[in-house]
């Protein structure tokens, strides 16, 4: 394994008790924006976050809806520098009908592509480098007219493409819909360097988040899929599909507890320890936290929603007590104590009468005892616009995490942390060619405190995808060591590195 310091390093200190600080966010100015539409456009709304023009910065890529998607450049002078960003869209992303956009390395040239999901046919586009792209050649993806809402891509063994998975919601040409009238989910896997016509995974039911997992730290990825029932009504359920040579959905037998609920976004994230990924599901009403369970050996997570107070299912400010809609969903450590936190879009899908219309975003710290309180309005970011999609990174490479939110009919909003405490690492992880991301590896971080691990997907959230350094937040800890378990599962050693300071790790 070769490890690179990028950064110098800095001085924090964490406060001594154990209680979570609130994080800070202040908002910073970013070009008018707004994603808007009809009835098709009132899911969606996602924002793609990742370098586009080697300048090692976070360039942001919003949906529109019947607007025109705008690339948003990232500006920021330095390190640390207060964030600024400029509009400069290139006449090939300059597109209606943009409900999100995901990210992804799918030719090998080390320079990040983009999948674009649309009320209309889905593209594959080819970065060039210097934040243009084209369609790529030769590639033989082609797509339908469809109404995609969700996107994940994972790489299987042997193959010189990245297996895609499109979500699609309703079915546009049912003439009996929109209710019972949920479209399939498309599964592109590669022919040689080519991609044939999609496999339908069916039955779909209205998937609106999807990501491709290696739950089971066995070495290859399964397709999650969080739907709709507000379109499948009965008979639906959410799906986990076993991807086989002939993909099928696991059963009760195996472990896989059958629920529904409004699904709207997945994120995932190990946050026992014991390193496999616990899951975050949003919906209208509880918002779902669920806990893996390695001991039967199947697919088992176990409802932990109210032992970890991660309900979430009514406006926290505001006076509206009706019940809230959760959209994009994300884990990430916001005040760098070392545990992480869950950050929530929220909004009414329009004009639900039975649901919160005052619905602010939701900000779930976690506490020393793994319970988690709500802090979005001491953080300052609890927006009563109806958030759909949003990006949660670090945008100026000072080892906190900034926030993006989208919102329909509302300008999309920009926040910086101005007030994390404790220590961080930024790392980058690099693959070899051709899955040049790394997808399918886990980075592991050791310390006093236990195991920290992020496993590297490209998926999940609700229509938004980010790609750039895992950060991860130390607490008190000055010295943490790393490792990183490799997609053909080979891991490196264990190595001692110091904190506050961005690494690049590759074989």
């Amino acid at each position: 394994m070769q490890l690179l310091k990028a950064l110098p390093l800095m001085s924090l200190a964490l406060p001594g008790h154990a209680d979570p600080q609130a994080p800070l966010f202040e908002p910073r100015p970013i070009p008018d924006h707004v994603y808007d539409g009809g009835w098709e456009h009132f899911v969606g709304g996602g924002v793609a976050a990742f370098d586009c023009d080697g300048d090692d910065l976070p360039d942001l890529y919003a949906a529109g809806g019947e607007n025109p998607a705008q690339l948003m450049r990232n500006l920021t002078d330095d390190p640390g520098a207060s964030l600024r960003f400029e509009e400069d869209t290139p006449d090939s992303l300059s597109l209606t009908g943009v409900t999100g956009a995901y990210p992804v390395e799918i030719d090998g040239d080390d320079v990040l592509d983009l999948a674009i999901l649309r009320v209309g046919p889905d593209l594959l586009l080819r970065g060039q480098g210097d934040c243009t792209f084209a369609p790529f050649e030769g590639l033989g993806f082609t797509s339908g007219d469809h109404w995609t809402t969700g996107f994940s891509a994972t790489w299987e063994d042997g193959q010189s493409l990245p297996t895609l998975a499109f979500g699609t919601y309703v079915d546009r040409s049912n003439p009996e819909g929109p209710f019972e009238a949920c479209d399939a989910t498309l599964l592109y896997r590669p022919d040689g360097d080519r991609y044939g016509p999609p496999e339908r995974l069916e039955p779909g039911f209205c998937a609106l988040s999807m990501l491709f997992s290696d739950w089971g730290r066995t070495g290859r990825a399964d397709l999650r899929v969080s739907n709709d029932r507000h379109y499948y009504v009965r008979g639906g359920q959410e799906q986990m599909w076993a991807m086989e040579e002939d993909p099928r959905l696991y059963t009760e037998g195996e472990g896989w507890q059958p629920y529904s609920l409004w699904g709207m976004g997945i994120a995932s994230r190990d946050l026992t320890g014991d390193g496999f990924p616990e899951v975050y599901l949003t919906s209208m009403g509880d918002q779902k936290f669920q806990s893996f369970d390695p001991v039967p050996g199947g697919p088992v997570w176990r409802d932990a929603t109210y032992d970890r107070g991660t309900t979430a299912h009514r406006p926290h400010t505001g006076g509206d007590g009706r019940p809230s809609t959760g959209w994009h969903a994300a884990f990430g450590d916001v005040n760098s104590d070392g545990r992480d936190d869950i950050f929530v879009a929220k909004g009414n899908v329009e004009q639900m009468p039975d649901a919160a219309m005052k619905d602010p975003n939701t900000l779930l710290v976690q506490q020393a005892d793994g319970r988690f309180v709500e802090m979005a309005a001491e953080a300052g970011i609890a927006s009563m616009a109806r958030s759909r999609g949003a990006a949660l990174i670090d945008l100026n490479h000072d080892g906190a995490l900034d926030l993006v939110v989208m919102n329909r009919r509302a300008p999309m909003e920009l926040y910086e942390s101005t007030g994390a405490q404790g220590n961080w690492l930024l790392v980058d992880v690099s693959g070899t060619a051709p899955n040049r991301q790394a997808i399918g590896a886990f980075v592991e971080l050791r310390s006093a405190r236990g195991v920290q691990t992020r496993e590297v997907t490209v998926g999940g959230g609700h229509a938004s995808g980010s790609a750039g350094p895992l950060q991860f937040g130390l607490g008190a800890d000055e010295t943490v060591e790393i490792r990183v378990v490799w997609p053909d599962e080979s891991s490196s050693d264990w190595q001692s590195v110091a904190a506050n300071q961005r690494l690049a790790i590759r074989p």
